[in-house]
């Protein structure tokens, strides 16, 4: 992953791509542009990673990593020179329309020709470090575009700016024809205010990620057998006890051994208040403790910490093209060369028809048609709405996510560990052979440490001794199977566990009923039966009348037993719910849902949701769930929270509407500007305000998806958000940087 420094426009992500794809050993480039961040994976064993910043460099970006100290100097000094350049333009252009008035008015009622003489040159000798160094990004990306054989955004803009100035500059020489030196300044100017103005809306849309990466402290104090020592963060491991310090922040994932303290941790979790944390309790990294120092044990350190896993999440968002941007972005790239032919077109027309007009008609063409706001309409608002979804604690994974969450018209709930809180409690254990309760407690937790399904945590807490298990093998929606001191045992559902050679249905247990129980048993016959219970979340039935008043309709589909399964769809009024469903069973049904015309969106959690998940149109995974599950859906409720999922839907739509907004502005802009500029009705200073405008108001509107900075980043406390890693590590015979 990577931070772009030099990017202005569309053309130049779909340049970059284009040039670093030809080099051999590079699978994949995406780089978007509203961000400025590229995902890239190479194959190390074809090509190295210097090779591929060196082919960026030399298309003129600066490529660096994403957050950190060289992140920050880097965005400083971008916002440094942009203000530079803009206070050069903005002065320039000042001091050139002083001359420019009077000029006018000396055309209008005369002047002394060597007066005149004198304020063309003066105005030339202002104009050439508004070119030079206001100018320079303009002229330097239209020259690397034409050097790699591409049509990009400033190809034209460069084209005028430069048709302009040397016009001027002969006219003025040989002191006579008009001279365009105010709409060349004035022109770089609107430019450079435009471009600025993206760059700050860049910034803030990507300072959700770069916030998050400076949280982690890049030292720790770790205490060994030689006592307290500072080593880097990056050199610590599982395992290692570590001094927190009170104003220091927590360096990795880890849980408290000695002491008590309070933490902030209200860049992560959202929670206002701090938080205390005490023997016992897991601390998460970057978390800042204001109170006393803690001993604390690490649990995860690296891209396994709950702070890396948010922003793979929202790295991996803000790199991937979604579907619409692409569409745009391939309608400017065919709108630019159609416009280069259009100005030469009208450039002859007048030519013929009155010489003068020509070339001011030609700029005007040039400039106003320039397509930087078609382009900017989609990666400015889906950028926009993924930082603000992410200030509310709604990652979204997956490129074309928002587009598809705001055209779901049907949703699928799973139920435990989704509408419930996956917290299971056992409520009681009937032994139902000659085995005492404790020992079926404890194989039954050494065979629920392979699960991540929400009932496996009720088992640990139960056990007295942590026994091994081999041969484990877990069947998504029937239960587990392993070995435990060399005997054969299953736990999970009755009729799972009946197919165990041998085994006998339990006295007075329905194995194809109601009764919501786990049973464990052997190759002779069942050994105890597990009664638990799941509490309903209590914003469950808000969240899903929310989402009818949306036009939604609600489904339950569940691998529980029907008269639970039941009593939740009632207290939820949801519109139907089917019982004892199997992984396939609930695919098929989400099929048949899509098959009848429907827009599924599907929330769930465990493993067993994971392939129902993948085949939804849109799918939202709870920020405890599997990584599995995570990895299959779309966006992914970190905070646990369902009451986020209407307002996703909202801001979606709200998306939708702002991107359809931009994208009609920007086509009748372009449409209705290019008959007037060809007219010569549109002088090529009135040319540069209306493109600068155009761009400007495309990204203001979207900047209204994204919500204050004084808003949150969400994250869960405990347990960790799991989410499998994204590319920094070997993966498919590349890696990803």
């Amino acid at each position: 992953m990577l931070a772009l420094s030099g990017m202005r426009c569309a053309a130049c992500s779909w340049l970059i791509e284009r040039a670093v794809l030809q080099l051999p050993g590079v699978l994949e480039c995406r780089v978007n542009t509203a961000t400025a961040r590229a995902m890239i994976v190479i194959d190390p064993d074809r090509i190295l990673l210097s090779a591929v910043l060196e082919r960026i460099a030399r298309l003129g970006y600066q490529p660096h990593p994403v957050g950190g100290a060289a992140a920050a100097d880097a965005v400083r000094d971008e916002r440094r020179t942009g203000l530079k350049r803009l206070a050069v333009a903005g002065f320039g252009m000042m001091q050139v329309m002083m001359f420019s008035v009077a000029l006018y008015f000396g055309a209008y009622r005369g002047m002394d020709p060597r007066l005149e003489t004198y304020l063309r040159l003066a105005s030339m000798l202002v104009t050439v470090p508004v070119a030079l160094y206001a100018g320079r990004p303009f002229l330097q990306s239209g020259w690397i575009s034409l050097r790699a054989r591409t049509i990009g955004m400033d190809v034209p803009v460069s084209i005028a700016l430069i048709l302009a100035f040397a016009a001027s500059v002969v006219n003025s020489l040989r002191s006579r024809g008009e001279v365009y030196f105010d709409s060349v300044t004035m022109f770089i100017f609107f430019l450079t205010l435009g471009r600025y103005i993206e760059m700050v809306a860049r910034h803030r849309t990507s300072s959700v990620t770069d916030a998050l990466a400076r949280l982690t402290p890049f030292t720790a104090h770790r205490l060994g057998a030689r006592g307290l020592e500072d080593v880097s963060t990056a050199a610590l491991v599982t395992g290692d006890r570590i001094l927190v310090r009170t104003g220091e922040s927590v360096p990795a994932d880890g849980e408290v051994r000695v002491g008590k303290s309070r933490c902030d941790e209200s860049l992560l979790t959202g929670e206002s208040q701090p938080v205390l944390r005490r023997v016992g309790d897991a601390v998460i990294a970057g978390a800042l403790l204001l109170d006393s120092p803690i001993e604390v044990r690490v649990t995860a350190t690296g891209e396994a910490t709950v702070l890396s896993g948010i922003m793979r999440l929202l790295d991996r968002a803000q790199t991937e093209k979604p579907r619409l941007s692409s569409a745009a972005d391939r309608t400017a790239a065919w709108f630019l060369s159609r416009i280069l032919i259009g100005a030469f077109l009208v450039g002859l027309f007048w030519l013929w028809v009155d010489p003068d007009r020509a070339l001011a008609a030609t700029l005007a063409v040039l400039v106003v048609t320039c397509p930087c706001a078609l382009s900017l309409a989609t990666p400015a608002a889906i950028s926009a709405a993924t930082a603000g979804l992410a200030r509310r604690g709604i990652l979204v994974t997956k490129p074309d996510a928002i587009e598809a969450l705001a055209n779901a018209d049907a949703a699928v709930f799973d139920k435990t560990g989704t509408l419930t809180r996956g917290l299971v409690r056992l409520e009681r254990c009937a032994t139902l052979a000659n085995v005492d309760e404790a020992t079926c407690h404890d194989i039954a937790a050494a065979l629920e440490r392979g699960s991540e399904h929400p009932l496996a945590r009720a088992f640990m807490k139960s056990a007295t001794v942590m026994t091994d298990v081999t041969e484990l093998h877990v069947e998504p929606g029937a239960g587990i199977e392993g070995k435990v001191a060399g005997r054969r045992y299953r736990i999970g559902r009755p009729d799972y566990v009946t197919l165990l050679q041998g085994a006998s249905k339990p006295l007075g247990m329905d194995t194809g009923a109601d009764d919501d129980v786990v049973v464990l048993g052997d190759e002779h016959g069942f050994l105890a039966a597990f009664h638990l219970e799941d509490a309903l979340r209590a914003e469950a039935p808000n969240v899903i009348a929310a989402m009818r008043s949306q036009g939604l309709s609600v489904a339950l589909l569940s691998g529980d037993a029907a008269t639970k399964v039941e009593a939740i769809a009632g207290r939820c009024h949801m519109d139907s719910w089917l019982a004892r469903q199997t992984p396939a069973d609930k695919l098929e049904q989400v099929r048949g849902m899509a098959a009848a015309g429907k827009k599924v969106l599907m929330i769930g959690d465990g493993i067993n949701d994971a392939p129902v998940l993948k085949g939804a149109a849109v799918a939202i995974a709870m920020g405890r769930g599997s990584a599995l599950a995570q990895a299959s859906a779309d966006l992914v409720l970190v905070n646990d929270d369902l009451a986020a999922v209407p307002a996703a839907i909202e801001t979606a739509r709200r998306t939708l509407k702002v991107i359809r907004q931009n994208l009609a502005w920007a086509a009748a802009y372009n449409f209705l500007a290019l008959p007037l500029a060809a007219l010569g009705m549109v002088p090529p200073w009135a040319a540069a305000i209306g493109m600068s405008l155009s761009s400007i108001l495309v990204v203001l509107n979207a900047l209204r998806l994204a919500p204050a900075s004084t808003d949150r980043i969400h994250a869960p406390t405990t347990p960790a958000l799991r989410v499998e890693p994204v590319p920094l590590s070997v993966t498919a015979g590349g890696i990803a940087s």
